[in-house]
Formats: C-alpha cells, structure tokens, sequence
C-alpha cells in the first residue's frame, strides 16, 4: 500500500510536470483523458486536472459497476494527478524550452510518470483505465493500447493545436508510448 502511494505521488508529480512544463507552453497535446482535458483547456480555458476528472466521470460510473478493481485502483491515481496538474499550472510561465526538446521532455515526463503508475497497478484512470482493460483481456502491452488511443486523441485536437502543434504531439505520444510501455515491460 505504501508503494502504491508512492508511486502515485511521484508518478503525478512527474506527470504534471511533463504537462506544465513542456506540453501547455506550446498548445502540445499527450492523448487519453489528458488530451482531451487539453483541448478543453486551450478551446474554453479550463483547468486541465479538473477537465480530466469531469471527462473520467462516465468511465469511472462504469467500472464501479463492472471492474471494480480498476475503479479503486485509479481512483486515487487521477484525483492525486489532476490536483498535482492544476497546482503545477504556474510551471508553464518558469521554463523556456525549445519546441522540439519539450515535445521529446514532455513525452519522457509523462510517459515515466504513468508507467510508474501503471507498474504499480495504478493509474490516473481516463483512458488509461481502459487500456489496462483492453490490455488484460486481450494479452496487448498497455503501452500499445494506451499509444493507439492517444493517437485518436490528437487527431480530435488538429483542429485546436494546428499543423505544428499537432506533429509535435505525435512525437510526444510516441515518446510517452514507448516510456510507458519500457516501464511496464520491466516489471512482466
């Protein structure tokens, strides 16, 4: 239980730092629920962390009733996360980094900080949540499920983050795939 804690502790922090620091600057996006919160929040101006819980309400009501495990295991992953993003939001006016090293940082921060998660069974929920789903009962590398969504995520958000916005958020869910899954295939 204390691993877990952990785990969901410094995989937030590292996380909410991969967002703040890197992708919010440049309008990037990472996919799942954390893309969607982004969109929402570079479209409207709301906070990410409170977008993302908003957007895992339906899929959190669904695994209460049919994966209860899950629901108790990324419960706390996506409250402690979103809390850590909307807390970490003044890091988007600290750095000063160069488009293409904050897509490659971002994706690094993010991808280690849900595959610490997920290595100890955990999550942030979203999207997430649903590829340990798909990942279990199909025998796929979570990291592969998470990178196939997270694809989809950033074509929804072509429009809001343009040609540049949305080549660079390919290349940091490849990074966040690749981390994730290298994290995770360590432990199976």
């Amino acid at each position: 239980m204390i691993k877990k804690s952990l785990a969901i502790v410094f995989g937030s922090l590292i996380l909410s730092i991969g967002i703040n620091a890197f992708l919010v600057p440049f309008h990037l996006l990472d996919g799942g629920m954390i893309g969607l919160a982004l969109i929402l929040h570079y479209f409207w101006d709301v906070q990410a962390g409170l977008a993302m819980i908003l957007l895992s309400c339906p899929l959190f009501i669904y695994a209460w009733f049919k994966q209860r495990t899950y629901f108790y295991n990324s419960l706390h992953g996506l409250l402690v996360s979103s809390l850590m993003i909307d807390w970490l939001s003044p890091l988007r006016y600290a750095f000063s980094f160069p488009l293409p090293l904050s897509s490659l940082a971002g994706g690094l921060f993010i991808g280690a900080g849900i595959g610490l998660m997920l290595r100890f069974e955990t999550s942030t929920g979203g999207t997430d949540l649903i590829a340990q789903m798909i990942s279990k009962a199909m025998k796929l590398n979570v990291g592969a499920v998470i990178f196939l969504v997270d694809g989809i995520v950033v074509l929804l958000g072509y429009k809001v983050i343009g040609l540049e916005g949305f080549l660079y958020s390919c290349v940091v869910i490849c990074i966040v795939g690749l981390t994730t899954s290298l994290i995770v295939s360590r432990q199976e």
